[in-house]
């Protein structure tokens, strides 16, 4: 089922899955007037209706390449560096086919799932949760000792965090890395300075992810593949 969203500005952002992009840029173009561009830039695709509605279509884990691929034949001859390379579309589709493993760490309150997935499907996977003290309405001494046995459990929990992260994703050869969950607690992990090598990698971030646990892993391995696409109105 495709994903939908209002965005800020008044447009509506869906995810496309890899199999149905083709299908709903034709749709795209039956319901404004035909299409009337495709184009990218290596980051975004553009799909401009007749009617002047544009649809932006961000490139997971780009910048992709249009770049005609090599040619196999056996003279060496490879593909016209000065022709026009590949539609913009093929490219996109030929880029997500392409990546190599991504990783994914989701982290929520005292809980975390860590995992590798290649082509939308986890293949090594970690998940835990621990418990968090329940914030108290008492005040004074008592609500300042249970702030910080709460302040000590979230701490422990996010350097659990950041060991499974190490222990499963430093090994692998990654192409991109996933996020959901809480932005702080995200941060929290990968401020651990053996996680600093993840930095360098394209990202990919889903606030909404839910408790993590390894159901929702594997749907947020789905979803990394997905194609992000904001519809905006007709320009006028």
């Amino acid at each position: 089922m495709t994903r939908r969203r209002t965005v800020a500005g008044g447009g509506t952002e869906v995810e496309v899955s890899p199999d149905r992009l083709v299908g709903w840029i034709n749709r795209f173009g039956d319901r404004n007037g035909g299409l009337d561009e495709l184009s990218t830039d290596g980051h975004t695709l553009v799909i401009r209706g007749g009617d002047g509605t544009v649809a932006s279509a961000t490139v997971p884990f780009g910048p992709m390449t249009t770049a005609d691929r090599p040619s196999s034949a056996p003279d060496g001859a490879g593909a016209d560096p000065g022709g026009e390379g590949r539609e913009p579309v093929e490219a996109l589709l030929d880029h997500l086919a392409s990546l190599g493993p991504l990783g994914l760490i989701l982290v929520r309150g005292g809980a975390h799932s860590v995992g590798v997935a290649v082509g939308g499907v986890v293949v090594r996977s970690s998940t835990d949760r621990a418990y968090l003290q329940g914030r108290t309405a008492a005040g004074g001494w008592s609500q300042q000792r249970f702030a910080r046995r709460r302040g000590n459990q979230r701490a422990a929990s996010l350097a659990d965090a950041a060991d499974a992260v190490a222990r499963v994703l430093l090994p692998e050869h990654l192409t991109g890395l996933v996020l959901g969950g809480d932005r702080a607690a995200l941060a929290g992990v990968l401020a651990d300075p053996r996680l600093a090598p993840l930095g360098a990698l394209p990202t990919r971030t889903f606030p909404d992810v839910a408790e993590p646990r390894r159901a929702v892993l594997d749907e947020v391995a789905t979803r990394s593949m997905s194609v992000p696409i904001v519809i905006g109105p007709a320009n006028p």
